[in-house]
């Protein structure tokens, strides 16, 4: 299913990221509120982000239309199943939207709140999911409105509610045969989505309230039921952190989270497979600013992700609508950033795509959160200027691992091609496309490359055509030698060059890899710098005429807050009644 083309009356652009914003400021969404002006809102908000994601991918829809699957999902729940764009995609989803729903209906009693594994991205053929923590034996043996029970709150602060009783032993013995059947049907719904990486964000093993463990997690499960999975204990603050951030004028640099606290009982534990690639002391997390600590978490998200497996990534926190979204956002901003997944869409698009689907429609509690100046959402977004460079692009890890022996990056070369409809492969048994660059003499950069490799007189034959030529260089070799490779992959190679944010360069195609990507864009570390900054600056834009920030207690000089100043002065409004 796609969503049909052209922006819907709530606009296009700056207008209506705004309307979003405001109605994300004055109310909690619901998905089972229904009716009135609001309702119509939310109907425009949902629309949009179906005509975004039907913009790159196919998609089919989980009806959530009054919350009876989960009250703070999506009325119109995505799932993405492959590129949009002709012919046959390769990383196409084999996720059925029939079964997905019935394992949905059977396993969402297993997590808290009833917030299930739910897929958000696809990149690659690999389902990025999102979800709350498992539920506790409280909320399962709870009132049956467990919905009511758990309302309200943030991540850390739970509704007053009434003791659960503990003196039914009856109750408490049969808890290893409930466990078994809804976390069972949790695996099962984990196991069909592909998912075999689990992060889980959480500072705490189990939440604790009242005395009693009101959620779980999965690697604290008694019976060990997600041995199978790899799971990765990523402690990360809370939302009440980040009332810190607000009081120290929006600065993040500098500022530790206190891990001595009493009901901080989660260490980071990462299996050693898994960090061996990233240059990263752990040992010295507790040491990390909040800056160096979500760069490092996120470096560590996106080498998961690019993993040579098919397998998908799970990230929850505790509800899953305050750390799970900032970190869920970022990924898609900086997979969007390198070109991998959203391809066609613009800074304002994809922003207002994830400002809507991952953060409003899944429940955060900005009303809640603003009031109390736990402002993650906000540290989201103005995060993107740390996240601009070449280290945290997928691209670049691709690269280093694409690489064929005996060719270096230089000798790998294709340049902006001004025209490539003439360019055409002499044999689909191997293919080079290079070409020269529209700059100085010698001045090469990287876009796209798709090269099966061959042995050394094959490269020195190229090596001969690359330096005598400085035009477009097609070379095939009809006959594979005994030094050549198996021809199974393709290499990507990220574009170095300036370029427009905005610019429009596909894949160039050359032969019939089966393993071609329609529709996927490349771009320089450059591009990927400017298209995030462009996010950025948007947000700011539209924040501050909307939402604004909450200003500190003024210094002695009398100057406004540093962010507050950076809107001044770099987005270029004047104040208003909002800041």
């Amino acid at each position: 299913m796609a969503a049909a083309r052209g922006c819907p009356p709530a606009g296009c652009g700056d207008r209506a990221l705004a309307e979003l914003l405001l109605e994300f400021s004055r109310a909690q969404y619901r998905a089972k509120d229904g009716g009135g002006a609001a309702a119509a809102k939310v109907d425009r908000i949902e629309r949009r982000c179906l005509e975004l994601f039907g913009r790159d991918y196919r998609y089919s829809v989980i009806s959530n239309a009054h919350g009876e699957v989960c009250a703070h999902y999506p009325r119109h729940i995505v799932l993405l199943e492959r590129d949009a764009g002709a012919g046959r995609d390769p990383f196409e989803s084999t996720v059925q939207v029939g079964k997905l729903q019935d394992l949905i209906n059977r396993s969402k009693m297993a997590r808290c709140r009833g917030r299930f594994v739910c897929p958000v991205i696809l990149y690659k053929g690999k389902h990025i999911c999102r979800s709350a923590t498992l539920a506790g034996w409280g909320e399962l043996y709870g009132r049956t409105g467990y919905n009511y029970i758990f309302s309200g709150g943030s991540d850390d602060a739970w509704a007053d509610a009434e003791d659960i009783s503990e003196e039914d032993s009856a109750l408490r013995n049969a808890d290893s045969q409930l466990f078994d059947k809804v976390r069972g049907h949790d695996i099962k719904l984990l196991r069909y989505l592909s998912v075999r990486y689990i992060c889980d964000l959480m500072v705490e093993n189990k939440k604790v309230k009242f005395g009693l463990n009101v959620t779980s997690s999965e690697k604290v499960d008694k019976a060990q039921r997600y041995a199978d999975f790899t799971l990765l204990s990523i402690p990360y603050p809370g939302c009440e952190f980040f009332k810190d951030y607000k009081d120290r004028d929006y600065t993040a640099e500098g500022l530790i989270f206190n891990w001595k606290q009493d009901y901080v009982d989660a260490p980071l534990s990462i299996p050693v497979s898994l960090t061996q690639s990233l240059n990263i002391d752990w040992s010295e997390y507790q040491s990390w600013d909040l800056v160096q600590q979500t760069q490092n978490y996120l470096k560590l998200l996106i080498s998961i992700i690019n993993s040579d497996d098919d397998s998908g990534l799970l990230v929850h926190c505790i509800s899953g609508w305050d750390r799970t979204p900032l970190f869920i956002s970022l990924l898609r901003l900086s997979l969007w950033a390198d070109g991998l997944i959203h391809a066609s869409l613009e800074p304002s698009e994809i922003l207002y795509l994830t400002v809507a689907y991952d953060w409003f429609l899944f429940g955060h509690m900005l009303v809640d959160r603003l009031s109390k100046g736990e402002e993650i959402f906000f540290f989201c977004f103005n995060f993107l200027k740390h996240i601009t460079s070449e280290e945290f692009s997928a691209v670049k890890s691709q690269r280093r691992k694409s690489l064929p022996p005996g060719f270096t990056l230089e000798e790998i070369c294709m340049l902006k091609q001004r025209d490539r409809g003439s360019t055409t492969s002499l044999s689909s048994d191997f293919s080079l496309g290079m070409e020269s660059s529209p700059g100085a003499a010698g001045s090469f950069t990287y876009e796209a490359v798709e090269l099966m490799p061959a042995g050394a007189q094959a490269q020195a034959a190229w090596r001969r055509s690359c330096a005598s030529s400085p035009q477009a260089v097609l070379w095939s070799r009809a006959q594979q030698s005994e030094d050549r490779l198996p021809s199974t992959g393709v290499v990507e190679v990220k574009s170095s060059s300036s370029s427009s944010s905005t610019h429009s360069d596909n894949f160039l195609r050359i032969g019939s890899s089966p393993l071609e990507v329609p529709r996927s864009r490349l771009v320089s570390a450059s591009d990927r710098e400017s298209r995030l900054e462009e996010v950025r600056s948007s947000f700011l834009a539209s924040y501050s005429r909307t939402i604004g920030l909450k200003a500190v207690p003024p210094s002695p000089s009398g100057a406004i807050g540093g962010l507050l100043e950076q809107f001044v002065r770099g987005v270029g409004l004047r104040g208003s009644s909002t800041l």
